[in-house]
């Protein structure tokens, strides 16, 4: 019977959920929902300075909302557990004493400034810096003499000389490493607590693991990993290294290129259905020309061999695309929620709306979501049903206003307004086909002329759903005025 294909995604709980580790969250759980296996949620929380709950939360939260839900782990449970790192040292500490009883590892007492010399010294002469080994063969003598200076020992693992460590990557092919360029390396530090390259392959061989897909920058740890899955006769899972992520210049993804975790792109009013389906393209090439896909549509097409080695590339214009594609099938009052506390801060609402008024901006929320790509941009497009200080945008519309018909063109359409009792989107229109045809104008000769003194601007929502928004009387007003600056 063959294994169920077993993935996992281990994040270190220190900081907000970085889009990139919701990239590598992504490509697990596509690979283990296609294939029929399991992903598992792990947290890595050895770095005891930096790890927090909250981040750890932060990491639950963000990925419940862009729907990846894990079968076993954190919260889930399972027969693997602990899936806490902080919460398995015991384990560590078993498999650290085999390591040491059989000679593979090592006590180390050198201290920081001994190997910042080392470092130094082999850099000076043009090396590739690695430990030297100086603490390989300690008589007693040595050690009794370091523990009495009160030094603490780290562990290091001893590497086997003259290795090539070659494996097969699920996106990089065949790679290979020379076990004498990467040094015994520490794997318990001095205060018990066990390094990264230490605890995720005890992790990842205790919990049956038997992909690892993770960002490419792990690639270099992958060598010491396969050493110790080899010296510990665990077997070894496929790797796969996905590539980096870049910003639209070439370099490293990072804050100057804007928002980078998921929280922010959340808090931006971003549909999670659009993140979801702009982080699988960051990487990862469909069969046809194809950007629109929904969870099942990726899961359905979704495999590793068309995962690509080069750096993909953040294009903020590219998400905005497919996320408005989102935003247009929304319902008006989703996009309304995410909308609020944008339109609060901006000062277009109070912190309270009546029945009345909440149903009013969701009618003018569904007028604007073909505008905008996310949100927050709601406050940029808004600004027409609520300002009455109206002005032209430029100078065409000013020109456009100073047509001989402009006189005749408003007059009517102010008396036919003002006899409305009920203003609605069939009665305004009635009104301006009303007006094309007495006039004898063509349409363009009444629309226009008709938003610009309602609006200031040439384009924008529709005109017969936006006057009864903007209701009858202050339409007058705001026409008034406007022709008062003609």
């Amino acid at each position: 019977m063959e294994q169920q294909l077993r993935v996992r995604f281990a994040p270190s709980p220190t900081g907000p959920f970085h889009i990139g580790g919701a990239r590598s969250a992504l490509f697990n759980w596509l690979l283990a929902r296609k294939e029929g296996g399991k992903l598992i949620l792990r947290i890595e929380d050895t770095d005891l300075e930096r790890s927090t709950r909250e981040s750890e939360e932060n990491i639950k939260a963000s990925l419940r909302w862009l729907g990846i839900e894990w079968d076993e782990g954190i919260d889930a449970g399972g027969e693997y557990g602990p899936y806490r790192q902080t919460e398995r040292l015991d384990i560590y500490r078993e498999y650290t004493d085999k390591l040491l009883t059989s000679g593979q590892a090592y006590h180390c007492y050198c201290t920081e400034a001994e190997l910042e010399a080392e470092r130094q010294e082999q850099m000076d002469k043009g090396e590739n810096p690695h430990y030297a080994g100086r603490c390989r063969q300690l008589s007693q003598a040595d050690r009794e003499r370091f523990i009495a200076e009160g030094r603490k020992p780290t562990v290091r693992f001893r590497v086997p000389e003259n290795r090539q460590i070659i494996f097969k990557d699920m996106v990089r092919d065949t790679v290979s490493f020379d076990s004498n360029g990467v040094g015994d390396f520490v794997i318990v530090k001095s205060d018990g607590i066990p390094v990264y390259n230490y605890a995720v392959v005890l992790d990842d061989a205790l919990m049956k693991i038997t992909h690892v897909i993770r960002a490419e920058e792990h690639l270099s740890n992958t060598p010491r990993q396969i050493l110790l899955y080899q010296a510990l006769g665990l077997e070894l899972p496929k790797f796969g290294h996905i590539s980096l992520i870049l910003g639209k210049d070439r370099t490293k993804m990072s804050k100057r290129h804007g928002a980078t975790s998921v929280e922010q792109y959340k808090n931006l009013g971003y549909l999670p259905e659009g993140i979801v389906n702009f982080l699988a393209l960051l990487g990862w090439a469909p069969p046809g020309e194809e950007e629109i896909f929904s969870p099942t549509e990726l899961i359905e097409q979704f495999s590793m061999d068309r995962v690509a080695k080069n750096p993909a590339v953040f294009d903020i214009d590219k998400l905005n695309h497919i996320n408005a594609h989102y935003i247009k099938q929304a319902s008006p009052e989703l996009i309304t929620e995410l909308a609020l506390p944008h339109l609060k801060e901006a000062g277009y609402v109070g912190e309270e709306l009546s029945a009345e008024e909440k149903a009013w901006l969701v009618k003018v929320v569904a007028e604007l979501q073909g505008y905008i790509s996310y949100a927050a941009q709601i406050t940029e497009h808004i600004d027409v049903f609520f300002n009455d200080t109206i002005d032209f945008e430029n100078e065409e519309a000013h020109e456009i206003m100073k047509d001989a018909a402009i006189p005749e063109v408003m007059a009517a359409f102010k008396n036919k307004l003002a006899a409305l009792e009920t203003v609605e989107p069939a009665a305004v229109q009635a009104i301006l086909k009303g007006i094309v045809k007495e006039l004898k104008l063509g349409g363009k000769k009444v629309y226009m002329p008709v938003r610009i003194a309602v609006t200031g601007k040439m384009h924008g929502p529709e005109l017969i759903n936006l006057i009864p928004l903007i209701g009858k009387d202050r339409t007058l007003a705001r026409i008034d005025s406007l022709i008062a600056k003609i």
